[in-house]
C-alpha cells in the first residue's frame, strides 16, 4: 500500500546532480527587525504554516491591476467587465491547478475554515461525519450538525486506513457519509495516505474532502488522482496576501443546499408573492454560495499564486523544500534537548511543517528568545490543534493549555510546543540560523530576562 498523500514528487529527494532551486521572491525578504541585544538583523519568516509571505509575482499582478478594479457581475463598464472576466478566468485557473473534473465546481470563500462550514451547512440530512482527532480545528469542528465520529490519531498510515475502514463498516449503509481528512499535517508536516482513505470512503459508500491547507503550498493537489470529492485550502498559505480560500469538488450537494449565505450574486430571480412575502429562485452554479461582493483582488491572487507555483515547478520545488527539512531535522536531531513531534515517525514524508518541544524550557519562552535575541519567528502553542497536540505531548485530554502562548512564566512547564515552518520563499540561512540558534540557547541560555504579559512570554524592560 503506497503512504504517500500526492504523486512521486512528495517523496521526491535531491541529488547531487540535480539543479535545485533559488527561493522564490516573496514580500518582506529584506525586512529588518531590532534585537533586544542590540543592532538589527533580516527577519527569518519561520511560521508559513500559519501564513506564507506573499509572492512578489503576486504581489506585482495585483498592483497591475489593482487600478482596473471594478465590481464583478453587476456593472456595463468597462472595468466591470473587465473585473468579472478576471474573476471568472481565476476560477478556472484554480480548478486546473486542482486538475478538476470537468462537472466539479469551484467556489471561493474566505479561507479553509469558511470552505469547510459551507460544506457542513450543505450536508444531505442525516450525514455521518468521520473525522480523525488530529485535525486542524477547521477540520475537526465545523460538523455540528451532523453526526460525528471521531477517530483516534493512528501511528502509522496504514493504521490510519485500516482505523477508517472499521469505523466506516460498522455505520449504517444507506445514510450519506462524509470524511475529512488533512492532507499534511499542519502539526508534524507529515503526509497522510489521501488516496488509500478516499479508496476506503468510496469502497463503503462514503464521499471524502480534504484539508489542503498544509498540502497546497508545498505539493501538487490533483482531485483526479486522488480521487477526493471536494478540497479546500486559503490563499494566505498558498502565496497570496489577502482573505480568500477555495471549496471544490462535487456540485450536486452544493447545488441541493441552500445558499451558505442569502443575499445578492447568490439569487436567480427575487419577486414578490401575492401573500405578500417573497420568492427566490437560487443559482446553481457556484455562485449560489458566493452572495456579497467577492474579494476580486484576493481570487485573482490565488489565481496568480496558482500560476507562479505551477510555472516554478513542484518537482523542483520539492526537493529544495525536501533540503530545507533534512538541515533542520539534522540539526534538532544534534540537540539532545529537543524531542520532535511526530505520529507516523522520522521516516515519513513531509512538507516543511516541523513541532519540538525542548527540555527544560517554557515553550512561549523559547519562541520569544528565538525572535527577541535572533530576530526569528516562529509560532507557538497548540496549533489549533488542540486533541492532537495533547496526544503527541502525551498530555490528559483534560489538561489546560491555549492555542496561544501559555500562562506558565519562563522556565515553568506548559503545555505548548513549538512550531518551525517553510517553504519556497524560505533562504537557505534562515534555517541555518534557526539550527544555530536552537543549539545556542540550549547550552547557553537566555541573554535577556522575559516575563509574561497578557499570557504572552516577552523581553523584560
Amino acid at each position: 500500500m503506497s503512504v504517500t498523500a500526492t504523486t512521486a514528487a512528495a517523496t521526491a529527494t535531491p541529488t547531487a546532480d540535480r539543479a535545485v532551486c533559488a527561493p522564490l521572491p516573496v514580500l518582506g525578504r529584506d525586512v529588518t527587525v531590532p534585537l533586544v541585544t542590540g543592532g538589527d538583523v533580516t527577519y527569518a519568516a519561520l511560521d508559513y504554516a500559519a501564513s506564507a509571505p506573499a509572492l512578489q509575482r503576486v504581489w506585482d499582478d495585483v498592483a497591475a491591476y489593482a487600478p482596473y478594479y471594478g465590481s464583478v457581475h453587476r456593472g456595463a463598464g468597462y472595468l466591470s467587465q473587465l473585473s468579472t472576466d478576471l474573476f471568472e478566468n481565476a476560477r478556472r485557473t484554480v480548478a486546473e491547478f486542482l486538475d478538476c473534473r470537468p462537472a466539479d465546481q469551484v467556489v471561493f470563500t474566505r479561507s479553509t475554515t469558511d470552505s469547510l462550514n459551507l460544506l457542513a451547512r450543505a450536508l444531505p440530512a442525516g450525514c455521518q461525519v468521520f473525522v480523525f482527532e488530529t485535525e486542524h480545528h477547521a477540520s475537526l469542528l465545523p460538523w455540528r450538525d451532523a453526526r460525528v465520529t471521531f477517530l483516534d490519531a493512528p501511528r502509522t498510515p496504514r493504521q490510519a486506513v485500516e482505523t477508517l475502514e472499521r469505523a466506516l463498516a460498522d455505520r449504517d449503509p444507506h445514510g450519506p457519509a462524509l470524511v475529512c481528512v488533512t492532507g499534511a499535517s499542519n502539526v508534524t508536516g507529515e503526509l497522510w495516505p489521501v488516496r488509500e482513505l478516499a479508496a476506503a470512503a468510496h469502497a463503503h459508500g462514503a464521499r471524502i474532502v480534504l484539508d489542503a491547507a498544509q498540502l497546497a503550498p508545498h505539493h501538487p493537489v490533483s482531485v483526479r488522482e486522488l480521487d477526493v470529492d471536494w478540497v479546500a485550502f486559503s490563499g494566505h498559505k498558498l502565496y497570496a496576501p489577502f482573505g480568500s480560500g477555495v471549496l471544490a469538488g462535487r456540485a450536486d450537494w452544493l447545488t441541493a443546499a441552500d445558499p451558505y449565505l442569502a443575499g445578492g450574486g447568490a439569487s436567480r430571480k427575487v419577486t414578490r408573492r401575492e401573500d405578500g412575502g417573497v420568492a427566490v429562485e437560487w443559482h446553481e452554479s457556484a455562485a449560489r454560495h458566493e452572495a456579497g461582493s467577492p474579494n476580486v483582488i484576493g481570487v485573482y491572487s490565488i489565481a496568480s499564486a496558482c500560476k507562479a507555483l505551477t510555472e516554478a515547478g513542484f518537482e523542483t520545488l520539492v526537493a529544495r523544500e525536501r533540503q530545507l527539512i533534512d538541515t533542520v531535522r539534522a540539526g534538532l536531531a544534534e540537540v539532545p534537548e529537543v524531542r520532535i513531534l511526530s505520529l507516523f515517525g522520522d521516516d515519513a514524508p513531509r512538507v516543511g511543517v516541523i513541532s519540538f518541544v525542548v527540555e527544560g524550557w517554557n515553550s512561549s519562552h523559547f519562541a520569544a528568545a528565538l525572535s527577541a535575541e535572533y530576530g526569528i519567528g516562529v509560532r507557538d502553542g497548540l496549533f489549533c490543534a488542540h486533541p492532537l497536540v495533547r496526544t503527541l505531548l502525551g498530555a490528559d485530554p483534560g489538561t489546560q493549555g491555549e492555542c496561544g502562548a501559555p500562562e506558565a512564566a519562563p522556565g515553568e512547564k506548559s503545555l505548548n510546543a513549538i512550531r518551525v515552518s517553510f517553504g519556497a520563499g524560505t533562504p537557505d540561512e534562515h534555517v541555518e540560523r534557526f539550527v544555530r540558534a536552537v543549539r545556542e540557547l540550549v547550552r547557553d541560555g537566555a541573554k535577556w530576562r522575559y516575563r509574561t504579559e497578557d499570557g504572552r512570554c516577552v523581553p523584560a524592560v
